[in-house]
């Protein structure tokens, strides 16, 4: 057990570095067991348990993964098994999409229901309705999926989506590289993630056409060889960071940080009165002087909207903007689970529906929360250097899913937070 300790109402002031997109990474890491031949080097790979667990799940397949500094070698020529551990696969959502490798590459996989955060209810019918379209059988066996080609291999197919569904697009993508023919998948999730997923693929040698549109075109080959490929930036941890140097900074420099993939919150701070700046290497980020942020409306959707991985943390720092805000969230039905610890700390904040209604006050307080999920987690630690006095974060756990050193990149910036183990 960890907690994460802040002393609030220091300002931020310096540069942070971004690291590789997790959401990336983990897709990628599951690509890797298509390769019959040759070795992967993925570089640019943040230290999270989220990608732990998903190198540990390759491996349990019988890939070899190496560590080397924040890159990840992987030598999946010899895979003994299609069914990864369920105390691995229970861990995190993620792990599902080693499905479509391994169903593409040895016609079958066996993988149990996955879990992660408890943010709502996130089927994998997707998944599975893509893979019956290009010939799979599907039962269910003991709580688990069983995958089964058709003799033959699979066969391409036109797949619409009922939803952008960013995991079901990376499943049915990885799985139509060794299909027969062509596949055509229909309302495509265009996340950066998937475009950077697709740019490895095309370097293991498939043909992948279209990622980053709602039409991606896969022409099935024969088979696909290890990639040296280096990661695409976490937008998600960028876009924490702004936030935070929106609300309490003096200058912060998001190094590493893509403009492109961060339009809509970057247009939400804007109308919030913060300034922002923008170069090649990164983004600057600063509140207007002696001022509080202005209230704004956000609603959260698939890219390029609003994200809702970055929600969470936009409610913490629209508790004390002028005014009142509202946020409302379309992806997740279950993801204002952190509105009650920032009630603890003196929000003003009630839920109608699918809507948080954010009656901005002067300042929070500083009081003992727990974070619920990822992403609530960071929301509560900007809370808390927004809070006067202290503020104690339990649920350490979950934040370490997804941001590389998060106390550290802030005590640079200088924040008084600390890191306890217990």
């Amino acid at each position: 057990m960890a907690k994460i300790i802040i002393d609030g109402g220091r300002r931020l002031e310096g540069t942070v570095r971004i690291g590789g997109a997790k959401n990336a990474v983990l897709p990628i890491l599951a690509a890797s067991l298509l390769a019959s031949r040759g070795v992967s080097v993925i570089e640019e790979v943040p230290s999270l348990l989220d990608v732990q667990h998903m190198a540990q799940t390759i491996a349990a397949l019988g890939a070899k993964v190496d560590w080397i500094d924040h890159a990840i070698r992987v030598d999946a020529t010899q895979l003994r098994s299609v069914e990864p551990p369920y105390d691995l696969v229970r861990r995190m959502r993620a792990s599902f999409v080693v499905a479509g490798p391994l169903l593409s590459r040895f016609g079958e996989a066996i993988i149990a229901l996955p879990g992660g955060c408890n943010i709502g209810p996130r089927p994998v019918d997707l998944h599975i309705k893509g893979f019956e379209a290009m010939g799979a059988s599907v039962t269910m066996e003991n709580g688990c999926v069983h995958l089964r080609a058709p003799r033959g291999g699979l066969r391409g197919a036109r797949i619409y989506l009922d939803i952008a569904s960013v995991g079901a697009t990376q499943n049915i993508m990885m799985a139509a590289c060794l299909a027969n023919g062509q596949t055509i998948i229909e309302n495509a999730a265009k996340e950066p993630e998937n475009v950077d997923l697709a740019n490895y693929l095309n370097a293991m040698g498939a043909r992948v056409r279209g990622a980053g549109t709602d039409t991606i075109r896969i022409d099935g080959v024969k088979e696909l060889t290890g990639a040296v490929h280096s990661v695409i930036p976490d937008r998600i941890e960028a876009g924490t960071f702004l936030i935070a140097g929106a609300v309490m900074g003096n200058g912060v420099y998001v190094e590493n940080a893509l403009s492109q993939h961060l339009a809509a919150l970057i247009a939400k701070l804007t109308e919030a009165g913060a300034q922002l700046e923008d170069d090649v290497r990164g983004i600057k980020v600063w509140p207007i002087e002696g001022s509080r942020l202005r209230a704004i409306d956000v609603k959260t959707h698939y890219y390029p909207a609003y994200p809702t991985d970055l929600q969470a943390q936009m409610v913490a720092a629209l508790t004390t903007a002028q005014g009142t805000s509202m946020m409302t969230e379309t992806v997740f039905e279950n993801r204002f689970m952190h509105v009650a610890e920032l009630q603890r700390m003196g929000a003003e904040i009630h839920i109608e529906g699918r809507t948080a209604v954010i009656e901005g006050i002067e300042a929070l307080t500083g009081a003992e929360v727990t974070a619920t999920d990822l992403r609530a987690g960071a929301a509560l630690v900007i809370a808390g250097l927004m809070a006067n006095g202290t503020t104690t974060v339990s649920g350490v756990h979950h934040i370490d899913r997804g941001y590389e050193d998060l106390v550290g990149k802030f005590q640079s910036l200088g924040a008084s937070i600390r890191r306890v183990e217990e």
